[in-house]
């Protein structure tokens, strides 16, 4: 899959094939690439890219429940309003510790020459584009295949925002953005080294799918990475760091992006995901060994690995 990437290097983006289906030809327009319901994946999919069978439940939508067939559209239209001041709200929301728990990310992960990431929900492609500088960093670099990343979202505006950031590297010719769900990635089996998932996965519908996905387009062998914000180590810091975060952060919504609800929405949604044991054993269920975390800034964020054996 990477391979063939990289014979498209004049383009950035990459019609990757579904599960079953060949490869299918690139298109020139320079814009990242959104599959149709030939190559999506999954079979049966609707517009919210889940399956028949993973739809007729309720989900959470920060502190509300709605129907699993909604939320899809709901976390896009969050992502639609912050997309072009997200890195920046980021640096505001965390004071820049997110680029450190980012680095420490990548430390993990141990970047390589000839490894293919896939870093789902991978929005600008800041984890991206650090995985692959990393991987060109490494002493015999130069004598072995490049490194290469794709960056899958299932926010149109999301990627598209990060075509600047890619357009001031040397990156574009191993970098590919794909919209597309995190529950139907449209990704063959086996397909990846390394399979990333930064701040994202609590907006996910279903994380159960998601975790089964991650584990199924990674080559044996293969690592799974997740940051994601997390529940504190003491009740003192959750209090003090829940009186900032519902208080601080949507105010800067509404005043750096013009956006409240959608900062609202999302320190809701860090309060309703599961503490780091029980998503612990979620990435267990899913099938993967090895499974640890590391609290960061005092549980604030974890890390929460697997590797597929």
């Amino acid at each position: 899959m990477c391979q063939e990437k990289r014979a498209h290097a004049a383009s950035n983006l990459f019609p990757i094939s579904s599960r079953n289906d060949k490869p299918q030809s690139m298109t020139s327009d320079n814009a990242p690439w959104q599959p149709d319901s030939r190559s999506s994946g999954a079979t049966n999919t609707g517009p919210n890219g889940l399956s028949d069978d993973q739809t007729g439940g309720t989900a959470s939508f920060g502190f509300r429940d709605v129907k699993d067939t909604e939320k899809a559209g709901l976390v896009r239209g969050v992502f639609d309003s912050v997309a072009t001041r997200y890195d920046l709200m980021n640096d505001l929301m965390s004071c820049g510790i997110h680029r450190i728990w980012k680095s420490i990310l990548i430390d993990r992960l141990h970047p390589q020459p000839g490894r293919c990431l896939l870093d789902m929900a991978g929005g600008t492609g800041d984890i991206a584009d650090a995985y692959l500088r990393r991987a060109a960093s490494r002493p015999d670099a130069a004598l072995k295949p490049t490194a290469s990343a794709i960056v899958c979202d299932i926010n149109y505006k999301m990627l598209a925002a990060g075509l600047t950031r890619s357009q001031k590297t040397d990156h574009t010719c191993v970098m590919a953005r794909v919209c597309g769900n995190a529950e139907s990635i449209p990704l063959a089996n086996k397909s990846v080294d390394a399979y990333t998932i930064s701040l994202g996965i609590r907006n996910v519908t279903h994380i159960d799918s998601a975790l089964n996905e991650a584990y199924r387009v990674l080559k044996r062998g293969g690592i799974f990475v997740c940051l994601e914000f997390s529940h504190l180590i003491t009740e003192g810091l959750q209090a003090a760091y829940d009186t900032y975060s519902f208080n601080v952060i949507p105010w800067l919504g509404e005043h750096v992006v013009g956006d409240r609800e959608s900062y609202q929405y999302l320190v809701e949604s860090i309060r309703r995901f599961p503490n780091q044991k029980a998503f612990a054993r979620m990435i267990e269920e899913a099938g993967f060994q090895h499974v640890q975390y590391e609290n960061l800034t005092g549980g604030v964020a974890a890390l929460h690995f697997g590797k597929k054996i």
